[in-house]
């Protein structure tokens, strides 16, 4: 009896830290780390404050468990999907699509949360997976293309500007263009910076 009773209350502990979670996502995503309180937490989760403390004693264990649950339910695109594509223009315009859709899917956390960087610390850790992830993704797509040393530094600028976070939103948000047509951009972008290696095509 007392070992299911044990059972029983570590299974409720869990799911109350589920909810607890589930909540801190979610504020997260609609108001932002900043504006997120504990009692905010509390009341959207249904338990009490010191439930949550019990729970998150710290605020970085707190922001980490929020980051664990959210990379989980939304993973980033595979880089080695992209690394399997030889031809450097096919392999820019399949990553950024991947990309662009990757955005639009956690546009709201992740806005928010480069949002609040700036006026809480404790995110730049939570951040720095996906800032690792950017910077992996920029330098496998800039990998591969015919270029000379002064196109060099050019060439990975607009990749870089191209797998930006910031770059989709002012494309597909702010401008409006569809996601395709802002891949297709960026890659003529990426491509017009190496013209002279990569001649458009000659037309009868």
């Amino acid at each position: 009896m007392a070992k299911y009773t044990l059972k029983k209350r570590a299974e409720q502990q869990e799911e109350t830290r589920r909810r607890i979670v589930e909540a801190i996502v979610e504020l997260h995503k609609t108001i932002g780390p900043t504006r997120t309180t504990i009692t905010a937490i509390a009341e959207r989760a249904g338990v009490e404050r010191l439930t949550v403390y019990r729970h998150f004693p710290k605020e970085d264990e707190l922001f980490r468990a929020c980051s664990e649950h959210w990379r989980a339910v939304h993973p980033p695109p595979d880089l080695n999907r992209w690394a399997k594509i030889d031809d450097p223009r096919e392999r820019l315009r399949v990553a950024l699509d991947d990309l662009y859709q990757y955005y639009a899917e956690v546009a709201p956390m992740l806005g928010n949360v480069l949002r609040d960087a700036e006026l809480l610390p404790v995110l730049a850790n939570q951040l720095a997976g996906y800032r690792q992830f950017v910077a992996a993704a920029q330098a496998l797509l800039a990998d591969g293309w015919e270029y000379t040393e002064g196109q060099r530094v050019t060439l990975r600028a607009a990749i870089g500007h191209a797998v930006a976070f910031d770059s989709w939103r002012s494309l597909v948000e702010t401008q409006g263009l569809p996601a395709a047509q802002a891949c297709d951009l960026m890659v003529a972008l990426a491509v017009a910076v190496a013209e002279p290696l990569y001649p458009a095509p000659a037309t009868s």
